[in-house]
């Protein structure tokens, strides 16, 4: 993307920095998460920020909004202004900083009207609200961005991409409440604003970001995504280990070069794809499904494929997953796996589970874990029965299990009472893949499986994918991300209106290929 020139007519190399920080120090416990970091953002840029979990990027964002304090004395220049540390949240108003962290913190329980004016009323003191005039506000501010929210409406009404798209504009807001009229619009921070998001509402992300930065904003873009990060911004910053590793202008970079930055190796994802086994086992197969948005659907598997499902969103291919586990209800269908035969209308989690069947579903830590319980407890949820007595849990023995998954799925940090919460996004996907694949299942179905995992447990993901097929068991995929399907699929279905309409197979599964075919299909 060509940056757009601010009012000063700047090109993008001589535009004046708005944010310039050196020597960023930070150890927890004697561990340096951050050591001797610098970062730069011109005006009216997109910067990304990137890195591995544990690169130290949420440890800048977090000491950048005053939730952490830094070592020593930093240095940290906002539009020209000695920043001093920690930064409290009027600081940051007066300094023109906002952020829009990855949960987008609204309250689902309140309109869009009361989220859009929370921040405010948490900094000024206002008796008296005209809630007329500031629904008439807000609306005139959704048109401006061409955004369809109702300011009356509940917030827990809104699709996850009108979510964000309202934590964005009201982050932006609270950078035009100033009274110097002739300083910049200010910073916006934006921290994994999009790894719930599928491809399609990325890019209604990205338009709204685009007109927000040609009003005069300059962002930090923090994603794991490495091709969001080439699309939507002007330079970025690699950081690795607490350090950084590279400083780049986007539009001279690939992506395998930037996937080494971030690595520090090179990490070939075109290459993981498993090959199907030929086993003396019967084939596995789903036949005549029907439910929700899907028509019917029918597919045999043999034993070590990888079968992909993908589509517009709304098509249909997700909710084949959920209806195969019985965590929605199907109309009708069957499953046959090695001779086990039962019917999908009434199917159940426990009958699935009995059946061989496990879903690793796309929103884990609702739907897959309990996160305010350990890594112990997770994990070792499907085997208790295996392990503890009749009369009592057998905590050493779930405590051993846990640590050897945890070094087996190469879990961090290796400490099995850790707080599955305060894991990493990857640690979170590798630490619920361990709690199911003990299990040795016959037929797994995984739903978005890489999705806010950054580059590198993203290949460790795929290799554990990979060894399931080697070992026989038939795996179907659902997702929106085509270069996933890429790496790890023999064949790919291509939903659209509830039905499959075409099937790519290995030699013509190509990340262009898969989106071609999708929107052929729409």
């Amino acid at each position: 993307m060509e940056a757009a020139l601010g009012s000063e007519g700047y090109g993008p190399a001589d535009r004046p920095l708005i944010l310039q920080i050196e020597g960023l120090h930070k150890s927890f416990g004697g561990v340096k998460a951050l050591d001797n970091v610098s970062l730069t953002v011109r005006h009216g840029e997109v910067h990304g920020l990137l890195g591995q979990n544990g690169s130290g990027k949420s440890t800048l964002i977090k000491i950048l909004s005053g939730f952490h304090s830094a070592d020593g004395d930093p240095s940290i220049v906002i539009d020209g202004r000695r920043v001093n540390l920690p930064v409290g949240p009027k600081a940051l108003r007066e300094h023109r900083v906002s952020f829009v962290h990855q949960h987008l913190g609204l309250l689902p329980s309140l309109t869009v009207l009361e989220n859009l004016l929370l921040l405010d009323l948490a900094v000024e003191d206002r008796w008296l609200i005209d809630w007329r005039a500031e629904a008439h506000r807000a609306r005139e501010l959704f048109e401006r961005y061409d955004l369809r929210l109702d300011p009356l409406s509940p917030t827990s009404r809104l699709t996850p991409v009108a979510r964000a798209q309202l934590a964005i504009v009201r982050a932006f807001n609270q950078l035009q409440h100033s009274h110097d009229a002739e300083r910049a619009r200010g910073l916006l921070v934006l921290d994994e604003p999009t790894p719930f998001l599928p491809a399609h509402d990325i890019e209604t992300l990205f338009k709204l970001i685009r007109e927000i930065v040609s009003d005069g904003a300059s962002v930090i873009f923090v994603s794991h995504d490495i091709d969001e990060v080439l699309e939507i911004t002007d330079r970025a910053t690699v950081l690795r280990d607490g350090r950084v590793a590279g400083v780049f202008e986007t539009d001279a970079m690939t992506k395998v070069e930037v996937i080494r930055l971030i690595v520090g190796r090179h990490v070939d994802l075109e290459t993981m794809r498993p090959r199907p086994k030929t086993l003396l086992k019967p084939p596995l197969s789903i036949a005549n499904l029907s439910g929700g948005a899907v028509g019917s659907f029918s597919v045999t598997l043999r034993p070590g494929e990888v079968v992909g499902l993908t589509g517009i969103i709304g098509s249909g291919y997700s909710d084949v997953l959920y209806m195969i586990f019985g965590a929605t209800s199907a109309d009708s269908g069957t499953i046959d796996i090695s001779g086990d035969r039962a019917e999908l209308n009434g199917m159940s989690p426990r009958r699935a589970i009995g059946l061989g069947c496990i879903l690793i579903p796309g929103d884990r830590l609702t739907s897959g874990a309990v996160p305010s319980l350990t890594v112990s407890e997770n994990v070792n949820q499907p085997v208790l029965s295996r392990i503890s007595r009749a009369w009592a849990l057998a905590q050493t023995a779930l405590v051993r299990n846990a640590s050897v998954l945890a070094n087996r799925f190469d879990v961090r940090p290796r400490d099995p009472m850790r707080l599955l919460g305060a894991l990493s996004g990857g640690n979170q996907q590798k630490a619920l893949l361990a709690k199911w694949f003990q299990t040795n299942p016959r037929f797994i179905l995984l739903d978005e499986p890489t999705q806010g995992v950054d580059v590198g447990a993203r290949a460790q993901v795929f290799e554990v994918i990979a060894d399931a097929a080697r070992s026989g068991a038939a795996i179907l995929c659902a997702s929106s991300d085509y270069e996933q399907l890429t790496a790890i699929c023999d064949r790919v279905l291509v939903f659209s209106r509830g039905k499959v309409t075409e099937e790519l197979v290995s030699g013509k599964i190509s990340k262009s290929a898969i989106a071609q075919a999708c929107y052929r299909a729409d």
